[in-house]
């Protein structure tokens, strides 16, 4: 083989490289496809309209916890906190510990409004009672979805509830189930659990709003 033709070989063979790397940088974007980004723990979902997250405490929604502090209202001396944390889908764990209470039972509900700005706690509405049933005993029969079990309290004026409660939810858009920006509202005494329409528990001597509380990363 002579030089023209070894040269015109290793010119072809060149040509037949260079377009072949010039095809392969070609790309193909789906827009449609979703964009996970992850940093420090938390994640964010960009490129999706439909946003809406779990309501469920294994979904991302980072409301599976809400808190609310206890004031006093009516002249009384009562304060404490309540915890919420949801346990399951449509379930949430009730933990309420108070002091400065009076010795006794006495009544505690939800309440419609997150307000608990007026001195007797007025302000926060009636009883939340979305499906618009008579007052009752949690579990008997019919009642409110505020309702809840009497507070017991030491000589001590010391009171602690630990309950589980199955159809709330903490956030979502539910509004018959989501106990957020409700009130958790303590009475002067106990509810009778059949007086319409609150049970005959008297004046309003404790009361928080219900917010939501972000998760801990996890480690």
């Amino acid at each position: 083989m002579n030089k023209k033709h070894l040269y015109a070989c290793t010119f072809g063979l060149l040509t037949l490289i260079t377009s072949c790397n010039n095809s392969s940088k070609t790309t193909e974007t789906d827009s449609s496809v979703d964009t996970v980004m992850a940093s420090n723990d938390t994640v964010t979902v960009v490129g999706n309209e439909d946003s809406t997250l779990s309501d469920s405490p294994t979904g991302m929604r980072g409301g599976s916890r809400a808190v609310a502090t206890i004031a006093s209202a009516s002249g009384s001396s009562v304060m404490g906190t309540v915890t919420f944390t949801a346990s399951g889908d449509n379930k949430v764990k009730m933990v309420l510990s108070v002091n400065g209470v009076p010795a006794g039972t006495h009544g505690v509900h939800l309440h419609q409004k997150g307000d608990c700005s007026a001195t007797d706690a007025s302000s926060a509405g009636p009883h939340w009672n979305p499906n618009s049933q008579p007052h009752g005993k949690r579990g008997t029969g019919q009642f409110h979805q505020g309702d809840l079990p009497n507070l017991t309290v030491g000589q001590d004026g010391n009171g602690r509830m630990e309950i589980e409660v199955e159809g709330w939810t903490i956030g979502g858009s539910d509004t018959t189930r989501n106990i957020e920006n409700r009130a958790i509202v303590i009475h002067e005494k106990a509810d009778d659990y059949k007086s319409q329409p609150a049970g005959d528990s008297g004046k309003r001597i404790g009361c928080g709003v219900i917010a939501l509380q972000a998760e801990e990363p996890k480690k």
